[in-house]
Formats: structure tokens, sequence, C-alpha cells
């Protein structure tokens, strides 16, 4: 395909008179001309520039805060050392906020993100000037008075102007501050939102590398870009990988195989000269864990002590309607695919337990006790698994353990969803994001299963500790609920 020599062979045809080639007339006519400008303004100067105006901005809103407060407040003989102060605080400030990100390309559009990054550095500057002032000996020269609301003003101040400045790029710019070429080039339809799209065929652009003019024409499309997916069959992805590497851009190429993996990033293993796909991120970090495990072991130690007399009454109560044990162990899958025995008050007649959890309980069930109905409506024959978190088989919080005969609907819960494994990347829990949603009790349909391990992954990528205390103070609303059979 050589538009350019079509273009230039049908205008020396007019110009000379001579005959015109019906194929040159038909390449033509078909693709539009490249945009020489290219398909948007540039935004990276523009974006330099945002970044500068609020490093000034920045300053000047810290500096005229100290200066305020120190206007403010009834003169002392230290109204000199203020001013110093700030212009101390300043740089520090400055490259804090530099190494913290707070002016970055996604803290133009977030304003929350880059408000919080600015106030973090503006604490961390504080803290640090007082350090140095405590070793120097200096403190007593600062007006702690001054110092203390004049961080504060600016901490209001910085985070208003960054709501400002993203109010100002989503009503100019729109929701981004960059601009994004979606090329549908014989791929899979992709549906991202707030950028450009071209379809390849219609615009006449080919990845060929032995055709510069082919290069040249593709290279007007991608002027102006900060970034550029592809999405093109298998046969074309080498070709188009080889040319958005000559680009200068930030480029992806769209792979339904890397998808159906479940890939989260690509690694080079330069000693192996081999490259790899990341299927799994492996668990929570060191910190997280630590302090999950700590939650864990403090609220479920705490909890057996505030509510031994409950559990000593369960037992007696199991223990006196039918003579039979108070316990009830069931083989359950935990963290990492391991079995684990879990802990439950006794509902159900001993000799009609179902330790393969094959029958779903239901309504008016003819194997659960008189206690046993009145434990399950209650969740009081879920306390027991308190042991089971301060042994470390369990969480308070975390995607509920399923038995291993369970089904949803005919099929296994694993048949149902290939995602299914996913959910025991984390401790199994004693509630979960699920159970305060409404996602418990029996499986009757497939539909059950999928509710609830569609809110097991969302609570494992999102998690946080206050999550947990949020499902936790939630899961009070649910104790007692009409899924439990």
């Amino acid at each position: 395909m050589d538009l350019s020599g079509a273009r230039s062979r049908i205008e020396e045809s007019d110009l000379h008179g001579g005959p015109v080639d019906p194929l040159d007339v038909e390449l033509v006519r078909r693709f539009p001309r490249a945009p020489s400008q290219g398909l948007a303004m540039s935004l990276e100067s523009r974006r330099l520039q945002l970044y500068i105006g609020l490093v000034i901005v920045d300053a000047i809103l810290l500096l005229g805060t100290f200066a305020l407060a120190t206007f403010l407040y009834p003169p002392t003989d230290l109204d000199h050392e203020s001013m110093l102060v700030a212009y101390l605080l300043l740089p520090l400030y400055q490259t804090m906020a530099f190494y913290g990100g707070t002016y970055s390309r996604d803290g133009l559009t977030n304003w929350r993100s880059s408000g919080w990054r600015a106030i973090k550095a503006l604490v961390i500057s504080a803290l640090l000037l007082n350090l140095f002032a405590f070793f120097a000996k200096s403190n007593a020269d600062m007006s702690r008075v001054v110092f203390v609301s004049a961080i504060c003003a600016t901490a209001m101040l910085v985070t208003f102007l960054r709501f400002g400045v993203s109010r100002f790029i989503r009503a100019h710019w729109g929701p981004s501050a960059t601009n994004r070429l979606l090329i549908q080039a014989g791929g899979p339809e992709v549906r991202i939102p707030n950028l450009y799209r071209i379809n390849a065929e219609e615009h006449g652009l080919d990845p060929d590398i032995e055709n510069p003019a082919a290069l040249d024409r593709l290279s007007k499309y991608l002027r102006n870009m900060d970034m550029v997916i592809v999405s093109c069959g298998a046969e074309q992805r080498l070709a188009w990988a080889e040319v958005l590497k000559g680009s200068g851009i930030h480029g992806e190429v769209i792979s339904d195989f890397a998808h159906e993996l479940g890939a989260m990033a690509i690694v080079r293993h330069d000693d192996a000269d081999v490259t790899a796909l990341v299927v799994s991120a492996g668990q929570l970090g060191i910190r997280a864990r630590l302090s999950k495990r700590l939650f864990d072991i403090v609220m479920s130690g705490l909890a057996l002590v505030i509510l031994a007399p409950v559990l000593l009454l369960c037992a007696l109560l199991i223990k006196l309607e039918d003579r039979g044990s108070v316990f009830f162990r069931q083989r359950r899958m935990g963290r990492g695919n391991q079995f684990f025995d879990i802990y439950k008050f006794r509902s159900m007649r001993e000799e009609q337990q179902d330790a393969d959890g094959i029958r779903s309980a239901s309504r008016d069930d003819d194997r659960i006790t008189r206690i046993g109905s009145f434990m399950r409506r209650t969740s009081l024959d879920e306390l027991p698994q308190l042991i089971n978190v301060l042994k470390g088989d369990m969480s308070i919080v975390g995607p509920r353990p399923h038995a291993l005969g369970s089904r949803a609907g005919h099929k296994m819960f694993w048949q149902v969803d290939r995602k299914y494994w996913q959910r025991h990347c984390l401790r199994p829990g004693i509630t979960g994001l699920a159970q305060v949603r409404g996602y418990r009790g029996a499986t009757d349909t497939e539909r059950d299963l999928v509710d609830r391990l569609q809110s097991d992954l969302e609570y494992i990528r999102q998690w946080s500790l206050l999550g947990d205390v949020k499902i936790i103070l939630s899961t009070l609303r649910v104790l007692v609920h009409d899924r439990a059979f």
C-alpha cells in the first residue's frame, strides 16, 4: 500500500494531463490524509507548565500563610524568626513533595491523592525542621502558634489548589491529563473509555518496517500521544511491537492469551534470556500480613474472654438437648489451598452430621436440633471459629471457607468459575465482604456462588485494615438473618 506514491502520481497526472491509474484513485479515495499536526494537541508542555505553576503557587501559599499568621498573632520578639522558619521549611517541603510524587501526572486529575501527598510532604518537612531545631537548641526561637496555624492553613490551601487544578483539567482536557490512542487492527474489540480510537484499516495504517512511507504515515497519527494501545491479531503483534518500540511513546499490544492467563505484569530474566508473564503477586506485603495477624490475635483473644459466658451456655444447652458432642469439626480448604479443620457448635443431630457438606442445610431441615436452629439463625454456631483464628487457620475477616462437597446448583464450586481458587490466597474468615452484602446461606443456583466469589475477589484486591474494621461493624447488623437454616 503506497498512499503517498498514489497521491504523487495523481498530482503529476493532473499537472501534465497524463492518464490516471484507477487503483491510485481508489487508494486515495478510501483512505483519509494523515493528520499532519497529529490527532490531538500536545499535553506534555501544558503538563509541565502546570507542574511549574503548582511549585510556584505552593511556595507562595506556604510563605503567605506564615506571613499572615505572623501579622495576625500578637507581636512578640519572635516575629522576625517566623519568616526564617518559613524560608527553611520551603525547600524541605518541595524536596519531599517532588520525591513523594506530589507533582505527578496522575496528581493533576486525582486531587485527593495529590492533596494527601502534599499534606504528607508538609508534615514530614515540619517534623524534620523541628528535629533540626531541637538539636540546634533553637526551638525556643519559634512561635508555636504561628508555626502550627501556618502549617494547617497551608495544608488546606494546597489541597484546595489541587481540587481547582483537577476541575480545570476535566473542564478543558477531559477526565485525563494524557493523550491516549487505541488502534483497532484486527484484534478483539476493546472498550476503554476516554481515549482516541481509530481503525487501522480505515486509515491505511500498516506496521510494515520494510516500508518507510507506511511508518511515516503511522507516525503522524502517533504524534502528541502519551500512550498507544494496539489490538491486533496474533500474527501482527511482533510487527506492531517493533513499530511502537521505535516511536518513543509508551506502547501496549493487547494479548488475549495474557488476559486468559490473568497476567499482571511481564518480567525479563536476563540471566536466562527469557521473558515471563506474572500471573500471581503473592500474598499481602509483610507489614500488611503482620498488622492483619496481630489484629486477628488481639480481636479473637478479647472476643473469647468477653464471650466466654455465651460459649459456655451454648455448650451446656447442646449437651442437655441430646447428650451428644458439643463441637462439630469439618475439613475445609484454607490459605494456599491447604486443608484445615474448622470448629463450630454442633447444630445437627449427631448421627446425621454431614462431614463433607454435600447437602446444604435448608429451611425446616429435619437434621437440625432445636438449639441448633436458634444458633444458626443468630450465628452463634460460628463462635468456636475464634479458636481457628488463634491457631492461625483463619482470620476474623476474609473469604468464608467452604465445605469440600458444596455445590452451586448441580456443580461443584470450582466448576462454576475458574477464578474460584484465587480466593484462597488469604486466610479464610469468620465473616467477609460477601456475608455483609447478604450473600450467605444455601447456594441453590450458580449465581449464588458467583455473587460471593466476586465479593471475595474484590476484598482481596482492596484489602486494608480499616476495611476489616468496617466489615466487622457491618457484620453486627447481619448476625440474625433469614438465610440461616
